[in-house]
């Protein structure tokens, strides 16, 4: 058998990008060169790759078995290359993070990194934890960092630290004025109208898991997909929240939200760096990872 480090390339990005035309800019040839390289590939290990529909490619069982592998590869030749030219290894990483990571710590995380990596290149891809961890699984991120739970077998969840949701609402709400005279009882949240994250989120699942477990036929008044519109609905008056304290914290200072003391739920989720287990490790996601771990 032989093939080349280039028809493992075009493999990798049109399992990445989905059609020829697209893997063809990525990998910087003609999209018949790309096609050619392909064609050549599936020739000479007796076998195609992809599942055709249409112009869209879609990696087979044996694809997707493969794919992994061919990345290792190139992961490696690309560091061999670098050593044979006497080069520090190159840090290009796609990161990818949750929503309540995005806004209260990558920023911190990566301006430090990149002081300590100048020629670093970061790329950051925000979604949900259910969103993070297909892509981390497919390959289209180096590595996520979540605050939710992975349970799939070829992701490597490396715990990293945790964070604390907080039960809030506007000063003017009847629970906040309540609390200010006795404490509160489970009792007291079974009327309560909830703003809530979307499903797949790290927060919904603890929500989900504790809250709902206590209280299941809670009435969720509104679900949204981000920290900052619930926390400016329940300032409103609309309802109380639950998101993480990181989120809370500013507009209790500015007095526009209160936390409500829930001692018989304890809401705290773990952070975890999320990286797929076949995934070649090089030098510089390495010392990012390490950084991380570090500086939480």
């Amino acid at each position: 058998m032989r093939m080349t480090l280039r028809q493992l390339a075009v493999f990798v990005a049109i399992a990445q990008e989905g059609t020829v035309t697209r893997a063809s800019e990525a990998v910087r040839l003609t999209q018949s060169a790309a096609s050619m390289a392909l064609s050549d590939l599936e020739n000479g290990i007796e076998s195609p790759l992809f599942d055709r529909q249409g112009k869209r490619l879609h990696l087979n069982d044996l694809g997707r078995y493969l794919l992994p592998q061919a990345l290792e590869i190139l992961g490696r030749a690309e560091a061999f290359e670098q050593a044979a030219r006497g080069e520090l290894q190159t840090v290009d990483l796609r990161l990818g993070s949750t929503l309540t990571i995005s806004d209260y710590l990558m920023p911190d995380l990566m301006a430090g990194f990149l002081l300590k990596k100048p020629d670093a290149h970061l790329r950051l891809q925000v979604g949900n934890t259910r969103q993070i961890i297909e892509a981390v699984s497919q390959f289209q991120l180096d590595l996520g960092l979540i605050e939710g739970s992975c349970n799939l077998p070829q992701l490597q969840a490396i715990p990293w630290g945790a964070d604390e949701l907080a039960v809030c609402s506007a000063p003017t709400h009847p629970l906040a004025i309540k609390q200010q005279h006795t404490a509160l009882h489970l009792d007291d949240f079974r009327d309560a109208d909830w703003i809530v994250r979307e499903e797949g989120s790290g927060t919904r699942e603890v929500f989900d898991k504790i809250v709902l477990n206590d209280l299941p036929d809670a009435r969720l008044r509104l679900t949204l997909g981000h920290n900052e519109a619930i926390l400016k609905v329940v300032a409103g008056g609309i309802g109380i929240g639950c998101v993480s304290r990181l989120a809370v914290e500013p507009m209790i200072d500015a007095g526009q939200l209160v936390v409500l003391n829930t001692p018989f739920w304890m809401l705290i989720r773990p952070f975890f760096l999320l990286v797929h287990r076949q995934k070649y490790q090089g030098p510089g996601m390495k010392a990012f990872m390490t950084y991380c771990q570090e500086s939480i």
